[in-house]
């Protein structure tokens, strides 16, 4: 069996962060690990607290997975401050990782700033160079490039910024009334448009998390860059079309939709 070690804050509502990766690196076929980076006290309503764990911690946690049990894929999601961030950079060059998807969570779907500006230079200088491929949103892309997005064109010309920039293949993700939920892929100045329909559903709650720990998982299992993209979206997409409608704001996806098991029933 594949292995994946996500790397991220736990989400204690269950449907982002280290939760969201476990179950869908899980139903993508593959063993799923993980080191926390930090505890958040949310719902879907948002987010009341966040315990940071020590840069110390992180490292046990991170070496632990990969001198027993060796990822096939890593994915990296909120992580708040610049030593953890140097953790786990130094950990990844350390054990030599592979197939590493970067997700630069920054801000929380409630809205909520999850990252220091500190933090946020020490992952450009630092983890970005070292990602297969990194995961933005509108808002995440613009303060990569310093370069505001607002049509089509400008989320291709940020694409390619970002690529050239930090070398690293780069997934800028439509929405936020842009490009409808089409994706755009920058790898080595070559352009691949990941078509989506938009699915009206407001319970949109981990999305980003879904996403990049469904490509890890793809990566993992040897898929190339642009296959394990297509399957990741066509799995979020069952997710989000499930409809699943729970808690008072932004709920959570049905990470378990295409779950077949009398262990289910």
């Amino acid at each position: 069996m594949k292995t994946a070690l996500s790397i991220a804050g736990s989400d204690s509502c269950g449907g982002a962060g280290i939760q969201a990766d476990l179950k869908t690196i899980t139903l993508n076929g593959v063993y799923a690990m993980s080191a926390v980076t930090a505890l958040t006290a949310q719902n879907t309503t948002g987010v009341r607290a966040i315990y940071e764990v020590s840069p110390e911690f992180l490292r046990h946690q991170i070496d632990a997975v990969f001198e027993d049990i060796r990822p096939d894929a890593v994915k990296i999601g909120m992580v708040s401050s610049a030593e953890l961030i140097d953790t786990i950079t130094d950990c990844l060059i350390k054990h030599e990782a592979k197939n590493i998807v970067v997700d630069p969570v920054m801000v929380a779907t409630s809205g909520a700033r999850l990252i220091s500006e500190d933090a946020i230079a020490v992952l450009k200088e630092k983890l970005l160079p070292l990602a297969t491929v990194i995961t933005p949103n509108i808002p995440e892309a613009e303060v990569l490039a310093d370069m505001k997005i607002s049509n089509t064109d400008q989320m291709i010309h940020v694409a390619e910024l970002i690529n050239k920039k930090y070398d690293v293949a780069v997934l800028v993700k439509g929405g936020h009334s842009i490009s409808d939920a089409s994706d755009i892929l920058c790898s080595n100045g070559q352009f691949t448009v990941f078509e989506g329909k938009r699915i009206d559903n407001p319970n949109t709650h981990g999305t980003g998390c879904t996403l990049s720990s469904a490509i890890a998982a793809n990566l993992a299992k040897g898929y190339e860059l642009t296959e394990a993209i297509q399957r990741a979206k066509d799995y979020i997409s069952g997710a989000l079309g499930a409809m699943l409608d729970l808690g008072q704001g932004s709920g959570p996806l049905n990470h378990a939709y295409d779950l077949n098991s009398k262990w289910a029933e």
